[in-house]
């Protein structure tokens, strides 16, 4: 149990069959306000234009949300450097400015901080699976830091780098979840959504969103 006057934390909440509600959509609605850049998606606003960021995380509070989502969506330095973003802000910048953001207006209300990483180019350009978790360390070395509630593996086409980022997240010991980004014949080595959800947990997903699923 949570110490009088402490947060629930997210397994708490999800065990009491509270509803938690997250925030989410930060590059389509930060890129419809002129922050982010359609084609990188790259989250850099969170250092430059921290106003906006802080601005969105709290239209999201009072919407009703549970979860503040750091924006740090492609916030890794590999995707960074792969858009040409490096000379601005670096990968570190970025995911500390989110986590404090989000950090700031969670504290507002009764919300938790949730840190996310997604999938890399490492990964499409076949590097090696160590080299893959590496990036991830060093996106949950800020997280872990700034002490986020828990972590998120968010939006991956592939299940293999799914599993690769969350057994990086679990060493944290905080909870992780997972989401995929996937059709209805699963991800796109053809893994079924049920096989995509039994290796997730195994390993070592707490939580298990519904995986979104476009039809071709």
């Amino acid at each position: 149990m949570a110490p009088a006057g402490a947060k629930k934390s997210i397994l708490e909440r999800l065990d009491a069959g509270e509803l938690v509600i997250g925030d989410g959509g930060f590059v389509f609605a930060l890129e419809k306000r002129g922050y982010v850049k359609a084609g990188p998606w790259t989250p850099e606003a969170a250092a430059e234009y921290p106003e906006a960021v802080r601005q969105l995380h709290r239209e999201f509070l009072r919407a009703g949300s549970n979860v503040m989502q750091t924006f740090t969506f492609y916030a890794s330095d590999d995707k960074l450097e792969n858009r040409g973003n490096t000379q601005r802000f670096t990968g570190q910048q970025i995911n500390e400015a989110a986590c404090d953001l989000a950090r700031e207006v969670a504290n507002e209300g009764d919300a938790l901080v949730a840190g996310g990483v997604s999938q890399t180019p490492s990964y499409l350009s076949c590097k090696s699976e160590e080299d893959v978790k590496a990036i991830f360390k060093k996106q949950i070395d800020v997280f872990v830091k700034k002490n986020v509630d828990f972590l998120i593996a968010e939006y991956f086409e592939h299940v293999e780098e799914a599993e690769w980022a969350v057994q990086v997240l679990k060493t944290t010991g905080k909870p992780v979840a997972a989401t995929l980004c996937i059709g209805p014949e699963g991800d796109l080595n053809g893994v079924s959504p049920g096989e995509c959800a039994v290796r997730l947990v195994k390993a070592g997903t707490a939580i298990f969103q519904t995986p979104l699923l476009f039809q071709p």
